[in-house]
């Protein structure tokens, strides 16, 4: 990335209200001049910072109007980017922003990166990393729960935490120097003794972020829950049940769902990924055997499998396959159509461990239904907590989060063990500054470029 002024639509392109095109870097507002003219006269470099001035973006060669608008203008460093930087809003075609988009690089900008502004507040210092991941979560966030998670961590929450973690590791980093530095010097027992309890109690608090890693998890990117059971048993009746909306295709004909359907639901704040798969059975149909191919692998990724069972019918091989399938998964058994004759009962499954077994009726009543499935998916999928606690906390919201400070505690322990044989310092040394090294991945400090590089190419262009 280079020091250069860069521009983006910061809108979703399609018609709206109001479309925003933002430029940031040293010639944002010189550029914006050259494409904007007030209504009472003046430039846009000569007035106050932070105040909305209405007039015309112009095609600065013809002083043709391209469209009405308003010109914002933040000073550096008091701006997203710390940088100098105008948001110039039009009307919201998809015309007419694309015209004032290119006005502007033609004036002089450069087209924006997928999330150059975003990893400029970062290199800027007005974010650090952890900050900049919460910006989108925040775009992403599929329930409410999981958007104050994501601004907890925007407002410096995890960064908090990580930083009295380092905080307590650099005071007894300085200890271990010097003694290395001065060894003629002794370091008393006492000096000893509480560099081991530091080391302990910050072991302690990485275990307790790290235990927090499911639940990020689960908030970001929901909970993946697969549908499953043989065909005609109510597994798309359930998608559209939990839907609150006709999305799967319902017919009395079995194997109607050829593939898979997904779809996110909000289950009392918590997403889950459902996906409602084709019905297991042997079948001579090619098209169907993919279907249930597909079902199968995606049993083996699934996070909860919902396994649907039809009462009304007579329990089958395939029935008793899936189950033997799914005993190691997390499941929830699902008898449906109770409102009908059964044909058995929960006895006939046999042993089905510690899986939750539900008895509905998809048809008579599906409200409470719903009311049953919520209760247990909460409890089943460990989530239960996280409703009263996760927007009180620091949470590891992402894979990379979990792998450094996994990092940082094999580290630390390693630096617990060579203290507790009595080796060297300087071999304790070495432990200490890679756990730093590992915690900085998680705020940006020592994060490679390449993964910076990765991580803001998940942004859109314009963030």
């Amino acid at each position: 990335m280079n020091d250069g002024t860069i521009a983006a639509i910061a809108t979703p392109i399609g018609e709206g209200g109001i479309g925003i095109v933002r430029l940031s870097g040293p010639e944002a507002i010189a550029i914006a001049d050259q494409v904007f003219r007030p209504k009472q006269g003046g430039r846009l470099r000569d007035q106050k910072a932070d105040r909305l001035r209405y007039g015309r973006i112009v095609n600065p060669h013809s002083e043709k109007t391209v469209d009405e608008g308003l010109a914002l203008v933040m000073r550096a460093p008091y701006s997203y980017t710390a940088e100098d930087v105008v948001e110039l809003q039009c009307h919201g075609g998809v015309i007419v922003v694309q015209e004032v988009l290119s006005l502007c690089l033609n004036a002089g900008a450069q087209m924006a990166e997928p999330g150059e502004f975003t990893k400029r507040a970062f290199l800027n210092g007005r974010l650090d990393l952890s900050q900049a991941e919460a910006v989108i979560d925040i775009v992403r966030s599929p329930t409410r729960l999981g958007l104050e998670v994501a601004v907890d961590q925007l407002e410096g929450s995890l960064s908090r935490r990580i930083k009295a973690i380092q905080e307590d590791l650099y005071q007894i980093t300085v200890q271990v120097e010097a003694s290395i530095d001065f060894p003629e010097d002794d370091v008393p027992d006492v000096e000893l003794q509480q560099i081991e309890d530091t080391l302990t109690r910050v072991l302690e608090d990485i275990g307790e972020l790290l235990e927090t890693a499911d639940d990020g998890k689960i908030l970001r990117e929901g909970l993946k829950t697969v549908i499953t059971g043989k065909p005609n048993v109510g597994k798309s009746s359930l998608l559209n049940t939990l839907l609150d909306e006709n999305r799967a295709l319902v017919t009395d004909i079995p194997g109607t769902t050829r593939d898979s359907i997904e779809e996110l639901v909000n289950v009392r704040g918590v997403p889950l990924r459902l996906i409602d798969t084709a019905g297991i059975r042997e079948s001579a149909d090619v098209v169907e055997r993919l279907g249930v191919a597909r079902s199968l692998d995606l049993l083996q990724d699934a996070d909860l499998v919902l396994h649907v069972l039809d009462r009304s019918e007579e329990l089958t091989d395939d029935d008793f396959e899936v189950l033997r399938r799914t005993s190691n998964t997390r499941r929830i058994i699902l008898i449906n159509k109770v409102d009908l004759p059964p044909l058995w009962d929960v006895e006939a499954l046999g042993d089905v461990g510690d899986s939750p077994v539900l008895e509905i009726s998809l048809v008579q009543d599906k409200a409470e239904a719903v009311d049953q499935l919520s209760d247990v998916i909460l409890r089943l999928s460990g989530s239960g907590h996280i409703t009263s606690s996760a927007g009180s906390r620091a949470l590891l919201t992402r894979t990379r989060h979990k792998q450094a400070l996994q990092e940082a505690k094999h580290s630390l322990n390693e630096s617990l063990e060579t203290l507790k044989k009595g080796l060297p310092l300087d071999l304790i040394a070495v432990d200490l500054y890679a756990a730093l090294e590992h915690l900085g991945e998680v705020t940006g400090e020592t994060v490679r470029e390449n993964i910076l590089d990765r991580i803001f190419a998940q942004f859109c262009i314009g963030k």
